[in-house]
């Protein structure tokens, strides 16, 4: 359950009168509708608050749960006095010039929470001759009833708002209990599956929202319902806080082990392991074999490694490399869509940068066709080839193919020569996603080129150390992942 889910049940329990214990010491709710009722007679006698048409009776078939003994369900326009607010011409520049009144929309409210400020103000004149100076003071509850509707929050200055925006004043509360009791259950009233016709829909209109069902607590017990909710909510925030924060600590925590890894400091260094320098030596002679036997193109002879270049010092045993010299790389390709024998009834797999999942690739979402392998130049990939995204915001996304697959031409593949284990050149890639990120070229479509990507410089240790990388960095980022999982 999410921490919003979290919150949503805490109020579902609130407003059934499950969250705190009822005290058969506390005046029942009964009692307190009679003081409601004496106080909206008497203020119609002064003049006020207008006399309004009885609201319906509430029928057994209407209430959405059943409550205490102690508690009474009672109509929203029985318990409070609300009013709408306005949006004065904006024709009229002399409602808004030098606007000195805070005048709130619905994008100003956040839920729950007290606000001080709103984007925009209306002018003195405004106050006059469209408000009639009745602004709502600070401190009153207001509720968004059109398009977002139910977001509560406090006034935390005097102001005004808008007509899809209510001002809500209890009619009887001498120390703000029931309207700090609506503050916080209110959104829950739209929860239960039951009542969702309360606050649902696009607009409440003024009838809707008279007839809104509330349960009501004895005060004491709202006291008490309130207390709760903010003593859980606040502890859930908290939670929430560390979660962002552990969830941090365990990317940092990853990415430390990756750099680690690719310096050499994750593992000891064998002094029997065969050194990366006679390891490059086989690579080499496989290479030239390969080319040889015209399994692999020969390429242009890369430049030499300058000392500038490389970013830190690696272990005795380890070379610096360029990753045109450990595999060979090829794009992909995307036969043309217009010609149905390139993709009808196709059988090879053809991955776009979308699929790539920083894991392993086992099948893809469209097939091609052998045709399309005879007549274009896809490139058939082999099992273990390493997959990195070259363009758009997919830069860098990695893949390690389980199956043989073909590409679009977003993606360039790598078959690691023998002595490359596959895993520790895709750890070293993720390693560094982000300066390849950042030698991304171009406005709208950035991309990193295949001639980018094999002159980019490599650390390579011995096989065998490369394999005991591998299993340590397999092993912590299980723990982390696990550990993630228990937070989320």
């Amino acid at each position: 359950m999410d921490i919003q889910g979290l919150k949503d049940k805490i109020l579902q329990l609130a407003i059934q009168g499950k969250l705190v214990a009822q005290d058969p010491n506390d005046e029942p709710a009964s009692v307190l509708l009679e003081r409601i009722k004496e106080e909206k007679d008497k203020l119609i006698k002064e003049g006020k608050i207008k006399k309004q048409k009885p609201l319906p009776e509430i029928k057994e078939e209407e209430k959405p749960f059943e409550i205490p003994e102690s508690w009474e369900w009672v109509r929203f326009g029985n318990l409070v006095e609300f009013k709408i607010g306005k949006t004065p011409k904006r024709s009229n520049l002399d409602y808004w010039d030098n606007g000195k009144y805070p005048w709130f929309s619905i994008s100003d409210i956040r839920d729950g929470e007290t606000i001080y400020d709103s984007k925009e103000r209306v002018s003195e004149k405004a106050y006059t001759d469209v408000f009639k100076e009745q602004i709502s003071p600070k401190g009153t509850l207001i509720m968004s009833f059109k398009l977002s509707i139910g977001k509560m929050s406090i006034l935390g200055v005097d102001g005004f708002h808008n007509e899809a925006i209510i001002s809500i004043f209890p009619i009887y509360d001498s120390d703000e209990t029931i309207k700090m009791y609506l503050f916080r259950i209110m959104k829950g009233l739209d929860i239960l599956e039951d009542s969702k016709k309360a606050v649902k829909g696009a607009t409440l209109n003024t009838t809707s929202l008279n007839s809104i069902l509330v349960p009501l607590p004895p005060l004491a017990e709202q006291k008490r319902i309130v207390a709760k909710v903010d003593e859980l909510f606040a502890l859930i925030d908290e939670l929430d806080s560390n979660k962002e924060e552990l969830l941090e600590v365990i990317n940092l925590t990853r990415n430390q082990v990756l750099q680690l890894a690719i310096q050499g400091k994750l593992v000891d260094q064998d002094p029997n392991d065969e050194p990366a320098s006679v390891l490059l030596e086989k690579i080499k002679e496989e290479r030239d074999k390969l080319v040889r036997e015209k399994e692999i193109k020969k390429q242009k002879p890369l430049p030499e490694i300058t000392e500038e270049e490389k970013p830190f010092k690696i272990p005795e045993s380890w070379e610096w490399v360029r990753l045109g010299e450990i595999g060979d790389w090829g794009a992909g390709a995307t036969p043309k869509r217009s010609n149905p024998k390139y993709y009808k009834n196709g059988t090879i797999p053809w991955i776009k940068t979308g699929e790539l999942n920083d894991g392993y690739i086992k099948h893809s979402e469209e097939y091609i066709t052998e045709e399309a392998i005879k007549e274009t130049s896809v490139r058939m990939n082999k099992i273990g080839d390493v997959l990195i995204a070259m363009y758009g915001a997919t830069i860098g996304k990695l893949g390690i193919l389980k199956i043989k697959a073909t590409t679009n031409q977003a993606c360039c593949a790598c078959t690691p020569f023998n002595g490359v284990f596959n895993r520790y050149l895709f750890y070293y890639l993720l390693s560094q996603r982000e300066n390849l990120k950042n030698k991304g070229e171009g406005g709208a479509q950035p991309n990193i080129s295949k001639e980018k990507i094999v002159n980019y410089i490599f650390p390579l240790p011995p096989i065998a150390e490369q394999k005991r990388i591998v299993e340590k960095v397999d092993t912590i980022m299980n723990m982390l992942d696990e550990l993630e999982k228990t937070i989320m």
